[in-house]
């Protein structure tokens, strides 16, 4: 499986409250995202306004893609909404190792 993230700029979704980003796999673009929630509580963005949000994304960029990687190599297809839980499970499957 090939998983690739375009040099594209993560836009802000004001209705639901997330960031979504560039993802191509196998060729074919799947929408992805991340909640304003898991860039609060796991990247420290201050609030859930747009500039807050994309700097905590920027900071996050890599934990970000490579949850989104793991996610995506399970077989589950897209949409991928990643959301608190989902860094939570991945600290505890890492802290595992």
């Amino acid at each position: 499986m090939q998983i690739e993230f375009p040099d594209h700029r993560p836009m802000f979704n004001y209705e639901d409250l997330t960031i979504e980003f560039a993802v191509v796999v196998n060729g074919r673009p799947i929408d992805c995202a991340v909640s304003a929630e898991a860039l609060e509580s796991h990247f420290h963005a201050h609030s859930a306004r747009a500039d807050d949000l994309l700097n905590a994304f920027e900071h996050g960029r890599s934990r970000i893609h490579a949850l989104t990687r793991e996610y995506l190599a399970m077989g589950l297809p897209g949409p991928v909404l990643l959301r608190s839980g989902h860094f939570r499970w991945a600290q505890q499957h890492e802290a595992r190792r």
